[in-house]
């Protein structure tokens, strides 16, 4: 027997005098079922990105309270959370990811609950997930944040835009990627291991003493200068010596196909949401053609769309790119300057992605269904 599509709630941005766009977004994730959740006593993490320090198109912590607010009626324990990035940036280890939250307006106050970042100081505090018992090509044990895995429920709170490796981000780059540990990221990225850059290497000799694999050896360069090398065949790729370099030489591999890239995630995103409660939110606004981790962000490229919520992250990415794809392109954006082919929107910007290939896994190994009911509200 066919199996009855995923629910999806949708909210446009229109307000009233008697209700404004947050009461709105609580209205709408009500509605969806966001209070079926046994929250009491329970410890809820809330993914969200806080946005690249200069990057203006994250989400406003506004949204973040809603959600905050809600749980914490239930009786549950909310807190706000994301892992450290893999890439050189604002967001690379934990005090600076906190700095660059509160530069962007999240705290207590504004958000009704703290910042947790959930892969620790440098990016290594994991939990081990397996997906042995799962349909899932790529990976068998994940490396998800460890805070993110302590949680008793999980709800994402995603910016839906462009992605110039994935063709979107949505709620699963949201999950996969996001709640990965810095090993985890490596692991979604690349097959390779990191390597060194010898003219921004000092020679100071932290990446060795963070390597479990002795890996990590020295030799001078052409004018006796001590220089870091990685034995790929020593080292297992967890990418502790990127967050240990104070000089940013260690950069991560990064030779494997966005297809892939899009089945590893959809799998990173099935390890984090298997076995718990939870539900999923995405704001459709702002749509930058490239992630929210760029210190800026480019022209919308469509208009604004609306909010959409489901118990399904499959069902919602698909609402979300179909709703995106209707939309037509915003005269000066870099859509309006490319040639198009056919009605999709993500490929037209980044042609060498694939975005329905992070859709297609995540339905394949139950993550979700694509096929899906719009419930308008």
């Amino acid at each position: 027997m066919a199996k009855e599509p995923s629910e999806v709630y949708f909210t446009n941005f229109r307000t009233t005098q008697s209700e404004n766009l947050l009461q709105k977004l609580a209205r709408l994730v009500k509605k969806a079922g966001i209070e079926n959740i046994d929250y009491q006593d329970k410890f809820v993490a809330i993914k969200m990105h806080f946005g690249e320090p200069g990057n203006l198109a994250f989400l406003r912590p506004n949204f973040a309270k809603v959600i905050v607010d809600i749980v914490k009626a239930k009786g549950g324990k909310p807190f706000l959370t994301d892992c450290n990035t893999l890439y050189v940036g604002g967001r690379k280890n934990a005090p600076d990811h906190l700095d660059a939250a509160a530069t962007n307006g999240f705290n207590p106050l504004s958000t009704g609950c703290h910042v947790i970042i959930a892969d620790g100081i440098k990016g290594t505090d994991e939990a081990y997930v397996s997906l042995e018992d799962t349909p899932c090509e790529f990976i068998k044990s994940a490396k998800i944040g460890q805070a993110v895995m302590d949680a008793d429920i999980f709800i994402s709170l995603s910016h839906f835009k462009g992605h110039e490796s994935t063709g979107f981000g949505g709620a699963i780059k949201n999950i996969g990627m996001g709640c990965g540990s810095r090993a985890g990221k490596m692991e979604m990225h690349a097959a390779g291991k990191p390597h060194v850059s010898a003219p921004q290497c000092v020679g100071c000799g932290l990446c060795a003493k963070n390597c479990a694999h002795d890996a990590i050896s020295f030799a001078p360069d052409s004018i006796g200068r001590k220089k870091a090398g990685i034995d790929h065949n020593k080292c297992v790729g967890c990418g502790r010596c990127i967050g240990a370099c104070p000089k940013d030489a260690v950069h991560p591999g990064a030779d494997d196909s966005n297809e892939k890239l899009n089945c590893k995630m959809a799998e990173y995103a099935l390890a984090v949401c298997k076995d718990r409660p939870c539900f999923h939110v995405s704001v459709v606004m702002d749509l930058s053609p490239n992630c929210d981790c760029h210190s800026e962000n480019d022209a919308p490229f469509a208009p604004d769309v609306g909010m959409f919520a489901s118990f399904d992250p499959i069902a919602l990415d698909k609402a979300c790119a179909d709703a995106v794809n209707a939309m037509p392109a915003l005269a000066g954006s870099v859509l309006d300057e490319v040639e198009k082919v056919g009605n999709d929107h993500f490929t037209n910007i980044h042609p060498t992605t694939d975005w329905t290939s992070q859709l297609a896994h995540g339905e394949k190994i139950g993550l979700g269904q694509q096929a899906y009911k719009l419930i308008r509200i």
